[in-house]
C-alpha cells in the first residue's frame, strides 16, 4: 500500500512539472515594456529560413504581438529571406510584418552580392551592417535569440 502512494505521488508530481507553464519574470511584458527581440538568418537554406519565422510567429503567439517588439535581420546567404525570389518566404515574411515584426536587411551583403534595394520586399530596411546593428540592439537591451 505504501509503494503504491509512493508510486501515486512520484507519478503526480511528474504530470504536475511536465505541465508547467513558463513562468515570466518581472518586469512582466507590457505594450508600454514590450519584450525586444532580434533574430538573425544567416542561412539561405530554405529549412533554416522558415525554422526563424516559425521561431518568431510562436513568440509572437505566446506574448501575443502588443507585448513584443521583433527585428528580424538578414544577412550574408540569409539576406535570401528579404527578397522577392521565394514566394512561400515571402507570405510568411508580409504576415510577420503585419504582426509588426520589422525586417533588416544588411547592405554590406547586398553590395558584395550586387542586391538592388528593388529586389528587396517591401518595408524592409537596410542598414550599414546587419552584424553591428545585432550588437547595437543586444547593448540597448534587447534580447538576442538564435533559433
Amino acid at each position: 500500500m505504501i509503494m503504491i502512494r509512493n508510486f501515486t505521488l512520484i507519478l503526480l508530481s511528474l504530470c504536475i512539472v511536465l505541465s508547467a507553464e513558463t513562468e515570466l519574470v518581472d518586469p512582466q511584458p507590457t505594450i508600454v515594456e514590450p519584450r525586444q527581440i532580434v533574430l538573425s538568418i544567416g542561412s539561405g537554406e530554405a529549412e533554416e529560413i522558415h525554422h526563424v519565422l516559425g521561431s518568431a510567429n510562436n513568440i509572437l503567439k505566446f506574448y501575443g504581438p502588443e507585448k513584443v517588439e521583433m527585428v528580424i535581420i538578414a544577412y550574408y546567404k540569409g539576406i535570401r529571406a528579404v527578397l522577392k525570389t521565394d514566394r512561400d518566404i515571402m507570405i510568411r515574411v508580409k504576415a510577420l510584418q503585419l504582426y509588426g515584426v520589422e525586417f533588416i536587411a544588411c547592405g554590406n551583403t547586398m553590395r558584395t552580392k550586387g542586391i538592388k534595394e528593388s529586389q528587396l520586399l517591401e518595408d524592409v530596411e537596410i542598414v550599414t551592417a546587419g552584424l553591428v546593428e545585432m550588437i547595437e540592439r543586444q547593448k540597448s537591451g534587447w534580447i538576442n535569440i538564435t533559433p
